[in-house]
């Protein structure tokens, strides 16, 4: 193929995506912050990518992954136990809530729990031991200087804990606004795919990672219309705010995303709140278009 009628091929392709995506948030009121990469091709599609964006529960992909090296480090051992006190739960994703006080958790329950059912309760006495400034060290070290961990989680609704367990970054006033934690789009994906490269602690500690991710259990987002297609994703929600990162293993193609939906307008913990149903379509263009 003649080298000006392949560039020519991929602008039109280019903007057949663009136009795509456009349409596709063109009704949505509020602001979407999107950043792909087709880890195979090395095809990358953004829309304010590197904004700065509230994370709620995506930001404990990062815990997860400083997790693992506190371990590799021997700060930590995933035998090490934790005691569960009534005073440690919080309101909010979870199972935790339902144990008993003074029951004993290994570490490596609270980080599968952490993940699997995003349990809040579980992710603070992982922040306990890991601390949220640790986590920061850690995606220091990996030029990730936009994510940030600020604190513990308060829970959802009404039932608030008083903050507790702040990072540096989260006594900074200027950070306030991002709650538990702060990303952008680009940072998300570049993670991603360090951990998809082996890249994440060790070969073998981004492999354990990838299964966490594949385990989850929220497919509202972007695996809501990828069909039978695996997953590996972390996602996150508050009143109105919708979040979404991880890697679509396409046949021949795996497409690594993150996606934030913020102002979403209306408060609604349904699987069809208007963030998530926009996050799956976004999703789904994204993974038959980026090539």
């Amino acid at each position: 193929m003649r080298p000006l009628l392949l560039l020519t091929l991929t602008l039109a392709h280019a903007a057949s995506l663009d136009d795509k995506i456009s349409t596709a948030t063109a009704g949505f009121s509020g602001t979407i912050s999107i950043f792909a990469k087709n880890l195979d091709t090395g095809a990358t599609f953004g829309l304010r990518p590197d904004d700065r964006v509230r994370t709620a529960s995506t930001i404990k992909l990062p815990i997860l992954c400083a997790t693992f090296k506190a371990v590799q480090e021997g700060r930590l051992k995933w035998t090490d136990l934790m005691t569960l006190r009534d005073s440690d739960k919080v309101s909010g994703s979870g199972i935790l809530g339902e144990f008993s006080d003074g029951v004993k958790l290994p570490l490596v329950d609270l980080m599968h729990l952490m993940i699997v059912v995003s349990d809040n309760t579980a992710t603070n006495l992982v922040l306990d031991q890991v601390t949220a400034d640790y986590v920061n060290d850690y995606m220091d070290k990996l030029g990730l200087k936009g994510t940030r961990s600020m604190r513990k989680v308060l829970g959802d609704g009404s039932d608030l804990k008083a903050p507790s367990g702040f990072s540096k970054a989260g006594l900074d006033p200027a950070n306030r606004k991002y709650g538990l934690g702060s990303s952008t789009p680009r940072e998300m994906v570049i993670l991603l795919e360090r951990i998809e490269n082996g890249e994440i602690v060790s070969a073998e500690a981004s492999k354990e990672i990838l299964k966490v991710l594949k385990r989850q259990r929220d497919t509202n987002g972007i695996a809501r219309r990828v069909g039978d297609l695996v997953v590996a994703n972390k996602a996150g929600a508050l009143d109105h705010l919708r979040s979404d990162v991880g890697i679509v293993y396409a046949k021949g193609n795996r497409i690594a995303m993150a996606i934030t939906c913020e102002d979403v307008p209306k408060i609604d913990w349904t699987s069809d709140n208007e963030g998530l149903l926009l996050i799956a379509k976004v999703a789904e263009i994204l993974v038959q278009e980026l090539r």
